[in-house]
């Protein structure tokens, strides 16, 4: 029980690292996580996070305080307890963000993540279905491809955006993001391609590396303020894992500041509370959290949708057998299929929302469409001001903590997300989608001034499931870590997933989350060497 590297969660950075830092064959890795193995048939069918998310066996089924910006709702926040982690149960849209997202974290003072300096590692990763250009690349482990399903009310949206004066994109990762298209997917063949298929799987015969599953990492290990290794619980017993080089957490934006507090490392007065040993006094771990959160308009529509698909017994047969026989169909659906990356206001040098445009309609994933033909348009603002931050509840490691996601407590989001929401009403109204729809379902006509709007998405808006942010990175008193992801305090430990992030970068979290992990390997082997 001896490596010179462990790795803590074998989520979207977490096999990223395994692989890499295994892969040259000089050094010792233990990757551990408190999941199973990816063995559910769900996770690899593109629409099978309708039955992992909110599902205890594959997901951590987090829930937030009630929260004063939702009008006191509490929120299920879905985290992957799987190899793959969240890549394994999350929609499979790749979106890197923007450029000028890389180049204000450096401006923050983290040399070393511009966005020239990143590129690379998004590179690195990608096996682009498209073909390689100065913006993608292809042999990578992680594949990218466009959808095998299209539907004619999403193709009205996108035409109808073009009608309101949005510029068609075909691809938001290449030179500009701005404007509106269509997702691309962490698919390969019609299969969810997660980071434990892309890069655990390839790895996982090398005689280096040991993956230990179903395995809670309880606390650090800490020796003359230096982390040496992890204490386990498996199987009902207690374990300690050293290393003689580096520990890596990579348990995410919720795990990895819980683990960090749990070792003593974060709010002095607040562990002591808890009767916690206090290794290193870091207020600021598990502040600065982040997410995006999404207004979900419905439309119905005076023609099918998928909800009418998959309401009868013959139509989920014919989904089955169109997804069996040619990997295409509803089955490969990922959680939308259209995007556009807009502004609120022309002065704005980047877009500030995003839309995700599904043809079905729910209340949340796992809980079954509508019973009625419709559609939804999804938005949410790409860079909130509001902040949250995650607090220990209790010692016990299998505790969940409190989750404070502290949404739309600022002017700038309340103004932001009623002006999305005003922009997915402009678009509606613009032919072709126009004829198509019926009825406004949600909000409808309980919402039309800007009050009214505000308050209805206190009350119905939800997670887009971005958390971020909890261990910043930067040079100031108020960063957990350094540029070069080491822990500030203490020796032996470095941070490497979404929870670096100064600030949420503007799109989908996954590929920025893996960028990260590629990142920190090259950084772990040039200080190890």
């Amino acid at each position: 029980m001896n490596f010179d590297f462990v790795i803590v969660g074998a989520g979207s950075a977490g096999c990223v690292l395994a692989n890499r830092l295994s892969e040259n064959g000089r050094h010792t890795v233990c990757l551990i996580e408190a999941g199973s193995r990816d063995w559910n048939p769900w996770i690899h069918i593109p629409v099978g996070y309708f039955k992992t998310m909110h599902n205890p066996a594959t997901d951590w089924c987090y829930e937030t305080e009630p929260d004063v910006g939702l009008n006191g709702r509490s929120l299920k926040w879905p985290r992957g307890k799987v190899l793959g982690g969240s890549s394994s149960i999350n929609g499979l849209l790749y979106v890197r963000g923007q450029p000028q997202d890389y180049d204000h974290w450096r401006q923050l003072g983290n040399t070393g993540w511009a966005w020239d300096d990143v590129l690379p590692y998004f590179l690195k990763s990608e096996d682009q279905q498209r073909g390689a250009n100065s913006r993608h690349a292809t042999g990578g482990p992680l594949a990218v491809s466009d959808m095998r399903l299209k539907r004619e009310i999403c193709d009205a949206w996108v035409a109808a955006a073009q009608t309101a004066g949005y510029p068609f994109n075909p691809d938001y990762n290449g030179e500009t993001q701005e404007g509106v298209g269509y997702f691309q997917f962490t698919c390969r063949n019609g299969l969810r391609c997660s980071t434990a298929k892309a890069f655990l799987n390839p790895a996982r015969r090398r005689s280096n590396l040991k993956i230990m599953t179903n395995t809670l990492t309880e606390r650090l290990v800490v020796e003359d303020r230096r982390v040496v290794g992890v204490e386990l619980r498996r199987g009902g017993s207690q374990h300690t894992v050293r290393a003689s080089k580096e520990v890596i957490l990579c348990a995410g934006a919720i795990g990895s500041p819980q683990i960090l507090m749990l070792s003593g490392v974060g709010d002095a007065a607040q562990l002591q509370n808890l009767e916690i040993d206090v290794q290193y006094d870091a207020p600021h771990v598990g502040k600065n959290m982040q997410d995006h959160l999404q207004a979900r308009l419905v439309y119905k529509c005076n023609e099918p949708t998928l909800n009418d698909e998959v309401s009868s017994l013959f139509g989920r047969i014919k989904i089955a057998a169109e997804y069996a026989l040619f990997r295409t169909g509803p089955m490969t659906m990922a959680a939308s299929l259209v995007t556009a990356f807009l502004k609120t206001r022309p002065q704005l040098e980047t877009p500030d929302i995003q839309f995700h445009v599904q043809p079905w309609s729910a209340d949340s994933p796992g809980e079954g469409v509508h019973p009625f033909s419709a559609f939804t348009a999804s938005v949410c603002q790409l860079r909130p001001e509001s902040r949250g931050e995650i607090l220990l509840k209790s010692p016990d490691p299998s505790v969940h903590p409190a989750i404070h996601p502290n949404y739309l407590a600022t002017n700038t989001d309340c103004d932001t997300i009623v002006s999305g929401i005003k922009v997915a009403k402009k678009i509606a109204a613009c032919a072709p989608v126009a004829g198509k729809i019926s009825e406004e379902f949600r909000p409808g006509s309980v919402a039309e001034s800007d009050e009214e709007l505000l308050q209805w998405a206190r009350d119905t808006s939800t997670t887009i499931y971005h958390p971020t942010g909890t261990c910043r990175m930067g040079t100031d008193n108020l960063a957990v870590v350094d540029p070069r992801l080491i822990l500030k305090g203490l020796d032996g430990l470095r941070v490497a997933d979404a929870s670096i992030m100064p600030e949420i970068v503007s799109g989908n979290t996954n590929a920025p989350a893996i960028m990260i992990g590629e990142k920190a390997a090259d950084m772990i082997l040039q200080d190890s060497n």
